[in-house]
């Protein structure tokens, strides 16, 4: 494959072209800042992924002149309804949120990086593919890309700074010899956009629980309203889940009332990992996004902390850039690391949460959730928490 030479040097190269790669660009192209934003792939994943975007996340696009079309192309979700069988345990409403953006946004995620990828462009940026990082060395001020290109090509690219935006395997965060601390969860999970009949309203997302597993609803765009994601915990998923899998999970933790799949859009397993890098700078190399962290897709906080650390590091790099001490880039880690660390912690007693088996658990879990949803201020907390409005 033919691809066009990379420069031999710009102000910042950005490793990875998902969403928080793609933000990070946004930010420094409306600053007018010189940059490369690469990515491994000929094109982009084309799927649906990551799907919620909270009210924090949408604050900042709107700041970015995003949020608007973003919003013209998802469903909004007002309520988040937590279900053990048939009874119902807790419900959360978005619609009292101080914000301008009171619900959460359905979008899949493939419709997120479109959009991204369009105010790029709107700014004179682009994506440059495929090329693959195979070193980075950090000397002499600078620091040096090395990559391959579609051709198998060896190139180099020399850089003020990089941002690792390159996900959970990256390779920028391995050449900065940064740790990444965690562990990883014995369940896997079915991930899945289908077609189906589906008993609750479309304005929600429903959480079942039960001794199986934990198994999330949500509802896509779409105008004949049966576009769905189904995301539920198995002991062991099978590599593309059929519709056979995603029907039996369905018939066995969901609600009373129809609920047949009638199509599988996309499906796929995968095992949850809860780690954060050690740090999130190395000199003049940077981590952003899964780079920097990953966990629980409970409450789908992963793409919306990504978004975010990359606004907030393109900025600090425009504004150093520009003239400000060097020192000013250590407020990152400083500011968005405490974060990740509150998401990882907070997924995680989610998800072990949802995952109980033991009756006697279980019991207490769901009596306790009962009564404690029943506090206003308890409900409106968790709202606020789940939208990452406390990230201001």
């Amino acid at each position: 494959m033919t691809t066009t030479p990379l420069p031999a040097t710009t102000s910042v190269v950005i490793v990875g072209a998902g969403p928080a790669g793609l933000t990070a660009a946004i930010v420094l192209a409306e600053a007018g800042v010189d940059h490369v934003l690469i990515d491994r792939l000929a094109v982009g994943a084309n799927t649906s992924r990551a799907a919620v975007v909270h009210a924090r996340t949408l604050e900042v696009l709107d700041e970015l002149g995003i949020a608007n079309e973003l919003v013209a192309r998802g469903n909004k979700v007002s309520t988040f309804h937590l279900h053990d069988g048939a009874k119902s345990l807790a419900t959360i409403g978005f619609g009292d949120l101080p914000t301008t953006f009171p619900y959460t946004l359905l979008v899949p995620q493939d419709v997120t990086e479109q959009v991204l990828l369009e105010r790029l462009r709107e700014l004179g940026g682009t994506v440059r593919r495929p090329f693959t990082v195979t070193g980075v060395a950090d000397e002499n001020n600078s620091v040096t890309v090395e990559y391959v290109d579609g051709s198998d090509q060896p190139g180099t690219i020399t850089a003020d700074y990089v941002i690792g935006a390159d996900g959970m395997h990256s390779v920028v965060r391995e050449q900065a010899g940064i740790d990444f601390t965690g562990d990883s969860y014995p369940q896997s999970f079915i991930l899945a956009d289908v077609r189906m009949t589906w008993p609750t309203p479309r304005d929600e997302v429903s959480l079942h629980l039960s001794p199986e597993g934990a198994t999330v609803v949500a509802p896509l765009p779409d105008q004949a309203g049966e576009r769905y994601r189904v995301v539920a915990t198995v002991d062991e998923a099978p590599e593309h889940p059929t519709l056979d899998d995603i029907q039996q999970v369905l018939t066995t933790r969901g609600p009373a009332g129809e609920k047949q799949v009638h199509e599988v859009l996309w499906s796929s397993r995968f095992r949850v990992h809860h780690r954060v890098a050690d740090h999130y700078r190395a000199g003049r190399t940077f981590l952003a996004g899964d780079a920097a962290h990953v966990h629980s897709p409970a409450g789908g906080q992963g793409m919306n902390t990504g978004i975010q650390d990359a606004a907030l590091l393109a900025t600090l790099l425009a504004k150093v850039i520009a003239g400000a001490p060097d020192s000013l880039l250590n407020t990152y880690e400083t500011v968005r690391r405490p974060i990740a660390l509150e998401v990882v912690a907070l997924t995680d007693r989610m998800t072990r949460m949802m995952t109980l088996r033991s009756r006697p658990t279980r019991t207490l879990r769901n009596t306790a959730l009962h009564l404690l949803t029943r506090i206003p201020t308890i409900r409106k907390n968790m709202a606020y928490q789940l939208s990452e409005l406390g990230n201001r």
